[in-house]
């Protein structure tokens, strides 16, 4: 399957931070965006809210003049922590008083949040979703039905 370079690089630093227990829906710099981003902080400056889809002035000024930060627009990075920490179990946008998980680094809980971010990012670059398994049970269906 033909993938981007983007997608890619995300992917291993997704991986690398939920098996390396460095994947945090509560820290800026190792969350979704944070450890696609080099678990840089820098990119919570694009909006006024963790969580929330509208880019503030700093944001809008990024992405209009088309910067992208390891391949993604301002826009594409506040939709990937969106899907992700929705799929963690928190209200949007993040705030302490919000619903939230009991224990956020919960490996089922971040496995949810990854399995999101992962079928968002095919989405983007519409590659087929690698996190789909039903062709796995399809094809031993069908080799049942054979026998």
């Amino acid at each position: 399957m033909k993938t981007t370079i983007r997608f890619e690089n995300a992917i291993r630093r997704l991986y690398t931070a939920f098996h390396n227990n460095t994947l945090n829906p509560e820290c800026c710099k190792q969350c979704a965006v944070g450890n696609i981003l080099d678990n840089t902080d820098s990119w919570k400056y694009l909006s006024d809210d963790h969580g929330s889809l509208r880019l503030n002035y700093l944001g809008l000024v990024h992405q209009n003049l088309g910067r992208k930060f390891n391949g993604y627009s301002p826009l594409e990075l506040l939709q990937i922590e969106s899907v992700f920490l929705s799929a963690c179990g928190y209200q949007l946008p993040f705030h302490h008083r919000h619903v939230r998980p009991k224990n956020p680094t919960d490996k089922n809980i971040l496995f949810d949040g990854l399995y999101a971010v992962v079928t968002f990012l095919c989405e983007l670059d519409g590659i087929r979703n690698v996190m789909d398994y039903t062709k796995l049970f399809e094809t031993k269906e069908k080799e049942l039905q054979r026998n």
